[in-house]
């Protein structure tokens, strides 16, 4: 490759003398001088010119009319900048251009150079100095202007404003970027929460991409989402008022509502202040009696059966409090943990109190106009409290495991359609299978417990992801009171509950666990030969560029899929492998 191709260069940028002077007008550069003698200013330029590469430097065109006017020789200054010239920016140009000439493409050459730039800058980044900047230059420098161009320069200040929070000049850039129309990359920068214009811009194009990009986008973005909305409380409140009062919109107001449950529930370690703003949004104000019960409730992480009791009574009354107010996620985990945990207890003259106060969290929809209440629809108030209520008498039961619970599989399946219940006998498996004697316990080659996920799987895409979380653990777990031989089949038992959540549309998240597990090297190759098997068996074209980069890396694997291939390549391992090489350009 010819190393005219490589246009770009590692320099210093250059500097119009004519445009040196306008800036040295505005900053009035020289105002210090006037109290200084001539030798005093000889001996302040000299002392610059004698550093290293300082004639690549932006200010010495300034420097050097400093030096001039107070009466020094161009002798010294030549030989000054001329020793202490040690070109390191043409010398990185130069190993840059050997490598093209080498082969190695332009492209990793820039990407090399710019990475390793970017950490020494990190890592001798100084912020008083960097303030100096304005004060100097008298405005926005020009080469500042250039850098946020381009993504890679933006990224070094996102990590620069992460480390340096207070330095003006890092919060000023992060403005400039955001006023350039960049303001979706910012959206985990902790700057970015001190400016309200900047914060109002990040989130507004946070929420858009949020709205437009569906579940995959909501999985994707939604932990930077909440990170920088629960930054303080001031951003917090900000946002959240914001989206209360977009939830409210027929068009996706549903979707923001998720978006305003899910930081709600990301901030919740946050502090009671958390929960006094949710409840304030919630028109809590009104109900002086059912803000206190919550408070109560919540502050305490636990129920109590006076507190429920005011709520019961509350929301059995002709006019009930908006059912928003017990939506708090607080509250709901707080149901979850008593209704649901393996044993659990709840006195049986008050547990239709507690069932209820679910049920109507759960299903309940109301409507307003101008803060009125105009439709309650309580349809599947009965059913789903019905439906809560059984599930409770069977988890409540411990003592019951394996066979002894088929006899409930029926009851399970019709329950679980209800999505609080799903998430209730999710929570309930979670606790059963994690105890470490459980599997001891268990003589089915399919505990049922695991097939039950399947169940919510099949009926519940949104608990998709709580799914997989749960499946990851326990296929993580070492088992050590298990046989070796035993371990094996129970982790192929957990990654058939994966195949099945895959077989459900789940499948980016899977399979990059897997590639995970496969790039860690900390999982038996057999295991990920029985999951490539499975999926194989299962899986017919077209398939996605995104499954195909993720999935044929494992395929590929000789220590995986060697001993599925036949010589003959007519095998399901090489006909994918054909099938993915003649149909797509795979990144390299």
């Amino acid at each position: 490759m010819d190393t005219e191709d490589f246009d770009w260069e590692f320099e210093h940028p250059e500097v119009d003398p004519d445009e040196d002077e306008e800036q040295e007008e505005i900053a009035d550069p020289y105002k210090d001088d006037e109290s200084k003698d001539d030798e005093a200013i000889q001996r302040e330029c000299l002392k610059a010119f004698a550093s290293i590469d300082y004639i690549m430097e932006s200010g010495v065109f300034k420097d050097l009319k400093r030096y001039f006017q107070a009466g020094g020789t161009p002798e010294q200054v030549v030989l000054l900048l001329s020793e202490n010239y040690t070109a390191v920016a043409q010398t990185v140009n130069l190993f840059a251009e050997w490598l093209i000439f080498t082969g190695v493409n332009p492209t990793e050459v820039q990407q090399m150079v710019e990475d390793h730039l970017k950490a020494l800058i990190i890592k001798h980044f100084d912020p008083k100095k960097a303030d100096s900047i304005f004060s100097e230059e008298g405005g926005t420098p020009a080469w500042l202007e250039i850098m946020i161009q381009h993504r890679t320069w933006r990224s070094l200040f996102y990590k620069l404003a992460e480390a340096h929070p207070d330095c003006l000049m890092l919060n000023f850039t992060i403005k400039l970027i955001s006023d350039a129309g960049y303001q979706g990359e910012i959206g985990n920068v902790s700057t970015a929460c001190h400016e309200i214009e900047v914060f109002t811009k990040v989130l507004q194009t946070t929420i858009n991409k949020l709205l437009e990009g569906g579940e995959d986008a909501v999985i994707k973005h939604l932990p930077e989402f909440s990170k920088m909305v629960c930054h303080g409380e001031h951003t917090y409140l900000y946002a959240q008022m914001l989206m209360h009062l977009l939830a409210k919109d027929k068009d996706g107001g549903s979707i923001i509502r998720r978006l305003y449950q899910e930081v709600q529930n990301a901030g919740k370690n946050k502090g009671e202040g958390v929960t006094q703003i949710s409840l304030a949004l919630s028109s809590a104000a009104a109900y002086p009696k059912a803000c206190q019960a919550l408070l109560s409730m919540i502050c305490r992480e636990a129920l109590n059966t006076a507190d429920i009791t005011v709520l019961f009574k509350l929301y059995m009354g002709p006019d009930p409090p908006p059912v928003e107010l017990i939506r708090i996620p607080q509250l709901m985990e707080l149901f979850k943990q008593t209704l649901f945990k393996p044993g659990a207890n709840v006195n049986p003259e008050h547990r239709n109190k507690y069932t209820y106060l679910l049920a109507y969290a759960a299903s309940v929809h109301e409507t307003f106009k101008k803060e009125k209440r105009i439709t309650l629809n309580k349809d599947e108030l009965k059913p789903t409290c019905q439906a809560i209520d059984k599930v409770y008498n069977i988890c409540s039961c411990d003592q019951k495991v394996g066979s002894e619970l088929t006899a409930e599989l029926t009851a399970f399946y019709q329950c679980i359609r209800y999505p609080v219940v799903a998430l209730g006998v999710l929570y309930w498996v979670d606790k059963t299978v994690l105890d470490p004697a459980y599997f001891q316990r268990i003589t089915d080659h399919t505990p049922l417990h695991l097939i039950v996920l399947d169940e919510v799987v099949n009926c519940h895409p949104l608990i998709h992801g709580k799914v997989l979380e749960l499946l990851i653990r326990l296929f993580e777990d070492p088992y050590p009171q298990l046989d070796v031989l035993v371990q094996m089949e129970l982790k192929k038992t957990i990654l058939d509950r994966m195949v099945h959540l895959l077989s459900k549309g789940f499948v980016v998240l899977v399979v990059q666990y897997i590639a995970k597990c496969v790039d860690d090297s900390d999982t038996d190759m057999s295991l990920i030969r029985h999951f490539v098997t499975e999926v194989l068996d299962m899986i017919a074209p077209p398939y996605t560029s995104e499954f195909v980069q993720l999935f044929l890396p494992i395929i590929e694997n000789q220590d995986i899929t060697g001993t599925l291939r036949n010589e003959d390549g007519k095998d399901p391992v090489s006909n994918f492998i054909v099938h993915c090489k003649t149909n797509f350009i795979m990144m390299t």
